[in-house]
């Protein structure tokens, strides 16, 4: 199964930690944020992963070299030259995967007790399921998001569990149409049939999320709610803590 560790931002946030080092290597629990999401991500069956790398980007070649790339098949998508935001990160991997299957994309600032293996499976099922569909309308499943209702200032809105828009709850700028908001995850299931509308984005440098609400019209993008598992987002010195607690509780129930 394939899978990308989003690994190349600044990690601006959890300064001073990053002075010296990438994000992917700022420790938990003795582990490194990289370490900790390849071990889940092997353990779940995925056994092939492209990590893209930017900041202080050596040092992940020489992590993974040191750790032998853990015993399966660990590449690197380098964007040492230019940051490529997480859209353009997923287009410029794209040659170093067998394309044929679905992607899980996973941000490596992100700590869960998700079921990652599951959250593939959901995905498979609910594409076979929508191609059957008789309101799919002729669209394809493009993606599967993990959502859930956690607190923030941006949501994205769904209907009938499929993307449709956005919002900043601050500004109140909407995008697309109204619905149901929901918080993103960080970890969402990039499918084949998605494929032909990232290459054909004349932009090098673009975000996913901007991409998905441009093209959720002519695609499925759809949302899984994981609302109830842990989960944290590791992208400030305080979250820490928290990531900490929750890596050290091996036994926790996990939520797909």
């Amino acid at each position: 199964m394939n899978a990308m560790i989003f690994a190349a931002g600044l990690g601006t946030r959890l300064r001073p930690l990053t002075n010296d080092r990438p994000k992917a290597l700022v420790e938990v629990n003795g582990k490194s944020l990289l370490e900790h999401n390849i071990l889940k991500l092997k353990a779940a069956g995925f056994d092939h992963i492209v990590v893209n790398i930017h900041h202080f980007g050596e040092q992940i070649i020489e992590f993974l070299r040191a750790h032998d790339n853990f015993g399966i098949d660990i590449r690197v998508s380098d964007e040492r030259g230019q940051l490529l935001d997480t859209g353009g990160g997923i287009k410029r991997a794209f040659p170093l995967f067998d394309t044929a299957e679905p992607i899980l994309i996973h941000n490596v600032d992100i700590i869960s007790h998700i079921d990652l293996g599951q959250l593939y499976a959901r995905h498979l099922s609910t594409s076979e399921a929508w191609a059957k569909s008789a309101t799919s309308d002729g669209r394809a499943l493009g993606a599967t998001l993990a959502i859930h209702r956690r607190v923030t200032s941006r949501y994205l809105l769904f209907d009938d569990a499929c993307l449709c828009g956005w919002t900043n709850v601050k500004t109140g700028e909407v995008k697309g149409r109204q619905g149901e908001p929901f918080a993103f995850a960080g970890i969402h299931v990039v499918d084949p049939n998605l494929f032909p509308y990232l290459q054909a984005r004349e932009a090098d440098v673009f975000s996913i999320i901007d991409f998905y609400l441009d093209v959720c019209r002519d695609i499925v993008l759809a949302g899984h709610d994981v609302t109830g598992f842990e989960w944290v987002d590791c992208g400030k010195p305080e979250s820490l803590v928290r990531a900490a607690e929750l890596t050290a509780s091996e036994g926790s129930e996990k939520v797909g």
